[in-house]
């Protein structure tokens, strides 16, 4: 399969309901767990695009966040979601297409294995939307895989280097580095990334 082909709805829904989720730990992993408790703000607007079965935002609902939005383009992970998680809004759970969004309603976006599910091509693309639903100083805060794959994806490998070009018109980086304290399968293989969005876009002419 080609990365463009077929990455539709109805791939994805397969992919839960025959439990192909390779890229599923079963719980929210260490940089978002350190990074969510660090925050004070329980207020904080928060998405989390392509978030699957949403340890992230099981994790935020339970430390008191009222204002988390978990977003996958297939239905199945957010019935899952649902059961396991009743309390959590029935109204924050948003099935859509993630480039279909409203422009500057979130704070904050937490990155978790949505980028690198993407076909190459949308990259640019993926970078300027979250630019455009974050509000002025928002923040873009998650990992990336920072090396390439010799399967065929998804998940799709990148480097550093490709991602500063992607990121850099729209968002100041605070940190974009190796992370320390990614799950073992993932040990040595990610980036952690903290970017905050500029008050408009920069393009080197």
């Amino acid at each position: 399969m080609r990365e463009k082909d077929n990455l539709d709805q109805e791939y994805w829904e397969q992919r839960y309901r025959q439990n192909r989720t390779e890229w599923d730990v079963g719980s929210i992993t260490p940089p978002l767990k350190s990074y969510i408790d660090q925050l004070s703000e329980k207020s904080l607007q928060i998405l989390l695009p392509g978030g699957g079965n949403g340890y992230e935002a099981e994790y935020l609902h339970q430390k008191g966040f009222s204002q988390v939005f978990l977003l996958d383009f297939a239905q199945a992970p957010l019935l899952n979601f649902r059961e396991r998680v009743p309390s959590f809004p029935e109204g924050h759970l948003l099935q859509q297409d993630f480039f279909t969004l409203t422009p500057g309603l979130y704070d904050l976006v937490l990155e978790q294995t949505f980028f690198c599910a993407l076909p190459r091509e949308f990259r640019t693309h993926y970078a300027r939307q979250v630019f455009d639903i974050l509000k002025p100083g928002g923040k873009l805060v998650g990992v990336l895989f920072s090396e390439e794959f010799e399967k065929e994806g998804p998940p799709f490998g990148g480097t550093a280097l490709e991602y500063q070009a992607y990121f850099e018109p729209y968002f100041r980086f605070i940190r974009f580095e190796p992370c320390q304290n990614s799950v073992k399968p993932r040990q040595g293989r990610e980036l952690f990334i903290e970017l905050q969005r500029r008050d408009r876009p920069q393009f080197i002419a």
